[in-house]
């Protein structure tokens, strides 16, 4: 009787866990990912790439009624990412680039084959038509620009400008320039072209006619000239200057200000002038957020640029020939994403402000008028909402949208009558998981030990269980800010997703905002001592874990650590620092190694501490702690990664080998440092969770 008994609980037993698992880590991968949000110039059309497992193509949807449809069809789950997606001056075409890797820190105009076909595939320039007609190849090519007209596309290959003409005539180059054409803009009436061009020391402004053949210089000097701006009447030129070469050696270890200007020329005499300097404070150098200086020309001959110098990053506006600077916007919050009307009169962006307290780590629409007044918020609530774009009636607003349950979506409002309609809700898989399934994370902040406030976001399941497993997740970057929902970023989306998974399988996960992010100021987001000159923000990520160990229903030997790119390399410092409180860590392509940043110089001069800062780089590293490195690893890199070299985690296995510490490891062939390939993160994302609950919850 007694084995009958027996047999029926351990029967009930593992019936119950099967109806506990709620979802599978695969189920929630499957979130589709909305990108390269575009907004045409005629018809309130707008259009969005779409990565839907894998499958990327492009969606449009036009006013008033906001069907959407889709208008290509790449059925392949190749790896291969759409990218510089934009509409032709009448709305009728969609420009786009097909391939490489444009998050990436070198190489991302080379082609990716993540699914090893017989050729790596090249980087490519398409057409789609919007009513739908089959998409076409244009050219080999990338950072595509349409020219007024319609007819001609710029794009640059091999460092150099090119043009193909839409009616499928073969491309050529249109200019021979030395050094490696950055970036360009055509001129309002499509005469000429504007760009910059990296001559190794220093970068240079320059003008090409396309009817003359002539190249003129703008304002040449010996720095580094870029972010090119035409003024609305092309008579006018403006772009930001900062210094080249290197200087005289400084203190390696030392905080100091990065200058830039911003510099406004005559497009036909090519005589400039400094507009605006900024501050000489440390909060005064170029911002690291997004778009970094943000230079725009809008209405009225008025000048846009956004900085850090009153502690946060505010947008501030400036008449192009005279006059003060002025402040946009202001407030404790950032500004990213910023877009200028198609009008010229406003800009839309996203902030992480609003009237509630976790707004902070949330994004909403803003807006402001180049004319002034106060910032208005499109939009509020519970909600994340991000990366806006304003329609040709310049009233109507397209983004992206997602909740804490419901992962991105594009989304349209108008600023009339902000209320948001959701489109392409169908596109969220079938096997997604539902709303009830899914954890609502909760904003926690702790105090690191020298007095820095840090926001996290608390995933658990409510059971009344107590001394459950736990794992903190490390963000990249660092420069990112985790969110009380999906995130607005691709890589996020997915550590969102692992961290839902980990919370449904009964792990208290606490996702940490060390300090080097963005979202909270210039004071946390360039802190001195971190990173290779000293990591002094892995004191954020330790207190983390010693947060969690704190909570009464956290079993405070059982507490993991997992991250990917800087939030890799924060992870193998606490396992070689702490293995006492972080059981065991998934790294994920992390840095390893950071004292060969410093290459000793060729000449006689060397900075006065280049010893010290050497010394302090390795000592920032997780190598330098492998003796006292006890706990379980599971390494994972793609060989094609080209923001983080494979060769870090290859050195650091080998090290491991030779003192025979043991290790788990996966390496992906030919994929980069975002997963590429959906099969790809399905795997890295299982073996993820899996390797944390073989040796959390045994």
């Amino acid at each position: 009787m007694k084995k009958y008994l027996l047999q029926f609980l351990i029967c009930l037993l593992f019936w119950h866990q099967a109806i506990a698992q709620s979802f599978s880590i695969e189920e929630i991968s499957l979130y589709s990912f909305p990108s390269e949000m575009t907004a045409s110039p005629v018809d309130n059309k707008f259009a969005w790439a779409m990565n839907e497992e894998g499958l990327r193509n492009v969606y449009v949807s036009q006013a008033p009624d906001f069907q959407y449809r889709k208008v290509t069809d790449f059925k392949q789950d190749d790896g291969q990412e759409i990218t510089s997606l934009q509409f032709t001056p009448d709305g009728q075409g969609l420009v786009f680039v097909r391939g490489g890797e444009h998050g990436s820190n070198w190489q991302r105009n080379l082609g990716m084959n993540p699914a090893h076909a017989a050729f790596i595939p090249k980087v490519e320039i398409w057409m789609a038509d919007f009513n739908g007609i089959e998409a076409r190849k244009l050219t080999e090519g990338d950072d595509p620009l349409m020219a007024p007209d319609g007819k001609v596309l710029g794009f640059l290959k091999n460092g150099q400008v090119w043009t193909v003409e839409l009616d499928g005539t073969e491309a050529k180059q249109l200019f021979e320039i030395r050094g490696n054409v950055n970036e360009f803009n055509w001129s309002p009436d499509g005469g000429e072209i504007l760009f910059s061009v990296n001559r190794g020391t220093h970068s240079l402004v320059g003008i090409f006619h396309l009817e003359n053949k002539t190249i003129r210089y703008i304002s040449p000097s010996f720095h580094r000239d870029g972010m090119v701006r035409w003024s609305p009447d092309g008579a006018k030129i403006a772009f930001v200057r900062r210094p080249g070469g290197q200087g005289e050696p400084k203190a390696i270890l030392e905080q100091r200000h990065l200058p830039w200007e911003i510099w406004v020329a005559d497009a036909r005499t090519g005589e400039g002038n400094m507009r605006w300097k900024a501050p000489e404070t440390l909060r005064g150098s170029i911002s690291s957020t997004h778009g970094g200086a943000n230079l725009h020309w809008g209405a009225d001959n008025t000048l846009i640029y956004l900085s850090y110098e009153d502690g946060w990053p505010h947008l501030y506006a400036m008449d192009a020939e005279s006059g003060p600077s002025r402040q946009l916007t202001q407030g404790e919050y950032m500004v990213e994403h910023i877009e200028l009307s198609q009008d010229k009169k406003f800009l839309v962006f996203s902030a992480n402000a609003g009237k509630m307290e976790e707004d902070i780590d949330r994004r909403h629409i803003g807006m402001v008028s180049l004319s002034g007044g106060e910032m208005e918020l499109l939009t509020q609530g519970e909600g994340i909402e991000a990366i806006p774009v304003v329609l040709s009636d310049n009233d109507h607003v397209a983004f992206v949208s997602s909740t804490y349950a419901r992962p991105l979506l594009p989304a349209v409002s108008r600023i009339s009558d902000p209320e948001i309609r959701l489109l392409a809700e169908d596109l969220i898989p079938e096997g997604f998981p539902d709303e009830s399934d899914l954890i609502k994370p909760k904003q926690v902040t702790f105090m690191s030990p020298d007095g820095v406030k840090v926001h996290a976001q608390l995933f658990e399941k409510e059971d009344g269980k107590s001394k459950k497993p736990a794992v903190v997740f490390v963000h990249g970057g660092p420069q990112r800010q985790m969110l009380l929902g999906w995130h607005y970023g691709d890589y996020y989306s997915n550590t969102y997703a692992i961290n839902q998974k980990l919370a449904e399988m009964g792990f208290v996960v606490l996702s940490v905002n060390f300090r080097l992010g963005i979202g909270y100021g210039y004071e946390f987001h360039k802190p001195p001592r971190t990173y290779w000159q000293g990591a002094e923000e892995y004191i954020d990520v330790k207190k983390a874990g010693e947060y969690l160990a704190t909570l009464a229903q956290v079993d405070n030997k059982r507490i993991g650590i997992y991250g990917g790119s800087y939030g890799g390399y924060l992870t193998a410092l606490a396992l070689a620092k702490d293995s006492d409180l972080f059981a065991v860590g998934v790294d994920i392509h992390g840095v390893h190694e950071l004292s060969s940043r410093l290459e000793m110089p060729e000449g006689y001069e060397k900075a006065p501490d280049f010893e010290k800062a050497q010394r302090t780089a390795w000592l920032s590293s997780p190598l330098a702690y492998l003796d006292t490195w006890t706990s379980p690893v599971l390494f994972i890199h793609g060989d094609d990664d080209r923001n983080v070299q494979v060769a870090q985690t290859v050195d650091l296995i080998r090290r491991f080998e030779e003192r025979g510490m043991p290790y788990e490891a996966i390496i992906v062939p030919d994929d980069s440092h975002h997963w590429m390939k959906f099969e790809n993160l399905v795997k890295v994302n299982k073996a993820t969770v899996e390797f944390l609950e073989k040796h959390l919850k045994p």
